[in-house]
C-alpha cells in the first residue's frame, strides 16, 4: 500500500486482496478456517455493485467515501483487487502521519464457494469463486490485515516508512494467541467428526489428492459454510 501524505487529504493506492493467495488461519464461531479469493471473483462483484463503500477498520459508522462518489475506485487485474483512494478524515490522516496504517480489508458475502480440507494444516479450506462487494477497509493498529504480505508504505515530506503484520503492538499478538487456544479444541472436534462421517460406510475408497488439498463431504455441515461468511480482519 503506498500512502501520500497531504496538508487535508491521504492518496492511498494498493492491492486489498491478491486473488488466488491463501489467508491466515481466519476464525469463526465454529472454528479456525482458511480461504482464497479465485481470480475474477472481484471483477464480476463491481460489475454488479457501482458503489463500493470504504470504511475504517469495518466500522460503518467511519464510513470515508465510495466508488459512487467518486473517492475510491476499484479494478481487479491479473493481481487482485487494487485500490486507489484520496480521504480527507481528520483520523486516517493522522494515523498515515504516525505510521499506524498496517493495511487493507474487505466485507463481502459468499455466491459460490467450493469448500476443501487443507492436507497441511488440517482446516478447512474456503475456495470463494463469486461474491458480493459491499466494502473495503483501511486498517490502523487495532486490526489485522488477515492476509499475509501487507506493508504500508508512508510517504510523507519525502520520507517513507515501511510497517508490516509482525510489527503489531503486543496486545494484539496476544489476543490473537488467545482465541487460537480458545478455538482450537472446537476445531479439532468438528474436524474428527468430519472424518468419521467420510469413512462410515464407505464401499469406494477415494481417489488420491492430486494437490495439496483434498475434497470432503459438507453435506452435513451446509449450515457451517454458511456462517463463513467474514470480514476480512482475523482479530
Amino acid at each position: 500500500m503506498k500512502i501520500q501524505v497531504r496538508a487535508d487529504s491521504v492518496k492511498i493506492e494498493g492491492y486489498v486482496n491478491a486473488v488466488e493467495r491463501a489467508s491466515k488461519p481466519l476464525f469463526s464461531r465454529f472454528g479456525q478456517f482458511i480461504e482464497k479469493i479465485c481470480a475474477g471473483a472481484f471483477g464480476r462483484a463491481l460489475q454488479r455493485n457501482d458503489n463500493v463503500r470504504i470504511l475504517l477498520n469495518h466500522n460503518p459508522e467511519r464510513d470515508l467515501g465510495g466508488t459512487g462518489s467518486g473517492e475510491l475506485e476499484l479494478t481487479e487485474d491479473n493481481i487482485g483487487l487494487h485500490a486507489r483512494a484520496v480521504i480527507t478524515d481528520p483520523q486516517v490522516i493522522k494515523d498515515a502521519r504516525n505510521g499506524d496504517l498496517v493495511g487493507w480489508s474487505f466485507g463481502f458475502a459468499d455466491r459460490a464457494v467450493d469448500v476443501l480440507q487443507d492436507n497441511e494444516t488440517g482446516l478447512p479450506f474456503r475456495m470463494v469463486k463469486d461474491l458480493d462487494l459491499y466494502e473495503v477497509s483501511l486498517l490502523n493498529r487495532e486490526k489485522e490485515p488477515a492476509y499475509n504480505g501487507t506493508l504500508v508504505n508512508v510517504r510523507d515530506d519525502g520520507k517513507e516508512v515501511l510497517i508490516g503484520s509482525e510489527n503489531l503492538p503486543d496486545s494484539i499478538e496476544t489476543e490473537l494467541i488467545e482465541k487460537a487456544e480458545q478455538v482450537e479444541q472446537a476445531t479439532n472436534e468438528a474436524l474428527e467428526e468430519i472424518r468419521a462421517d467420510e469413512t462410515q460406510g464407505a464401499d469406494v475408497k477415494p481417489e488420491p489428492p492430486t494437490n495439496d488439498t483434498k475434497s470432503f463431504d459438507n453435506s452435513k455441515y451446509i449450515n457451517i459454510v454458511a456462517e463463513l461468511k467474514t470480514m476480512r480482519d482475523s482479530v
